[in-house]
């Protein structure tokens, strides 16, 4: 007997309840996860860099990302500096 093979989905083809099957079928291993993070990479140069009408909106998202990002790591000592009543 043949054993069924499935076919690769994307994570927006995934039906709720075929999720934990579809990310137990994912890569974990490090060169999986390296090979996920280069498609990542690529899909974002192609999209927003290497473009023929090139702008700021590529280079603006990852601004942006470090902001939050860098806001998200001081937030703890930037809540003690807030303005507060002495009362």
């Amino acid at each position: 007997m043949a054993s069924i093979v499935p076919l690769k989905k994307k994570l927006m083809e995934v039906k709720l309840g075929e999720l934990p099957s579809w990310i137990l079928m994912r890569n974990f291993t490090p060169s999986g996860i390296v090979g996920a993070f280069q498609r990542g990479h690529d899909r974002y140069y192609n999209k927003y860099i290497n473009v023929r009408k090139g702008s700021i909106s590529g280079i603006n998202m990852v601004l942006e990302a470090y902001v939050v990002f860098s806001y998200c790591i001081s937030y703890k000592e930037l809540k003690h500096e807030r303005r507060s009543k002495y009362h």
